[in-house]
């Protein structure tokens, strides 16, 4: 299987992000290859530092409030290639490499599937 790259943050960058009042930022998966926007999930200071840490996936669950770690159930795994932070530092932006079916939960590959109109 493949594996993701570390992400050597400095101590600054950490400290420069913001957070919301929840505690959490929006992390955006992008397909490394062809740029497709897979999904955005939410990020703490602990799901960023392991997937820094790691090179794999790891979001915040709003609705079971516990660590995520993408495809632990599904197999659908991203790997990390490149990390960044915005202008405001209050979004990330991880280029992976999705392995599996897809992102979405749905079993969609990216969790923007459905336009308006």
């Amino acid at each position: 299987m493949t594996e993701g790259i570390t992400i050597e943050a400095t101590s600054e960058q950490l400290a420069g992000l913001k957070y919301n009042g929840d505690g959490l930022i929006t992390a955006i998966a992008q397909d490394v290859e062809d740029g497709e926007i897979l999904m955005l999930a939410w990020m703490n200071a602990e799901s960023l530092k392991m997937t820094l840490k790691e090179g794999r996936m790891v979001y915040w669950s709003r609705s079971r409030q516990e660590l995520w770690r993408k495809g632990d159930t599904s197999g659908d795994c991203q790997f990390v290639r490149e990390a960044y932070f915005d202008c405001d530092a209050d979004a990330l932006l991880f280029k992976v490499e999705q392995k599996g079916a897809g992102a979405c939960h749905t079993g969609a590959r990216s969790c923007f599937f459905q336009p308006f109109g």
